[in-house]
């Protein structure tokens, strides 16, 4: 008797229609986990450099541009990469959102970032455009990471960007690894970043031959300094990746 009152509780649970809620960031209601007027407001598109998604100065002679921009550093030393995608810069309120993301055990919120970064310019195309992307990979954590956080952030954005899009890049955790641990990046200063980092990404060397004139889109939560996302393909490119594209919700600004 028991044990049917508690299956009809949770059945009763199941069959509730969806509430609305507030929005986290102006507590208007009813709204999503973010209404649209600070959608509006704090995720509008900038000029950023094509290589690395640093913000650019404005661009004051409109329309005489003829090449995608790129950041002083970028001209000087290329990254890795053939491009990256951001949707937002990592500061007001989306810093504090994805922390409660990551360190705050809400998993759900990969989707609202997922169709943020779909809107954002290019990246439809990239996923969805003629000349199709073939696998779209996650950042990897450490096993250590791993268990105590119990998801991977980047994994559940390739999920979701997969679900909402039409792409038909195949999403794969597995063929890229994080061979060893890491001090969290955030922890450092810029220049320690890139050797805390180096060597700390392979491509399972029994599968690498898929990699072989690949194009990859590369998927991570937050780009901070670049180092990660930059030593990650580095491994792919060595694998045969023919080309990368890195994509990443939040951009943090240059220093």
């Amino acid at each position: 008797m028991f044990q049917r009152l508690l299956a009809g509780r949770s059945s009763l649970r199941l069959s509730l229609p969806k509430l609305p809620s507030t929005c986290e960031v102006c507590h208007s209601w009813p709204a999503q986990q973010v209404c649209q007027p600070c959608i509006a407001r704090f995720a509008s598109p900038g000029l950023r450099c094509s290589l690395c998604a640093l913000p650019l100065p404005t661009d004051l002679s409109p329309g005489l541009r003829t090449t995608p921009g790129l950041c002083a550093d970028c001209i000087r030393k290329p990254p890795p990469v053939d491009a990256t995608l951001v949707a937002v810069a990592y500061a007001f309120p989306w810093a504090g959102l994805v922390s409660l993301y990551k360190f705050g055990d809400k998993p759900g919120w990969a989707a609202f970032f997922a169709t943020l970064l779909l809107d954002a310019p290019g990246v439809r195309s990239v996923l969805e455009g003629m000349e199709p992307c073939d696998l779209l990979l996650p950042m990897p954590l450490s096993k250590e990471r791993l268990q105590s956080r119990g998801f991977n952030q980047a994994w559940q954005l390739v999920g979701e960007l997969a679900a909402q899009s039409a792409t038909q890049a195949r999403a794969d955790a597995q063929l890229l690894l994080r061979v060893r641990d890491t001090q969290p990046q955030t922890e450092l200063k810029r220049a320690a970043r890139l050797s805390n980092v180096d060597d700390a990404f392979q491509v399972d060397p029994l599968r690498a031959a898929e990699l072989a004139g690949r194009q990859i889109i590369l998927v991570d939560d937050v780009m901070t300094s670049g180092a990660s996302v930059f030593s990650a393909a580095k491994a792919l490119r060595a694998a045969g990746a023919r080309h990368i594209t890195a994509m990443a919700f939040a951009r943090t600004p240059a220093p």
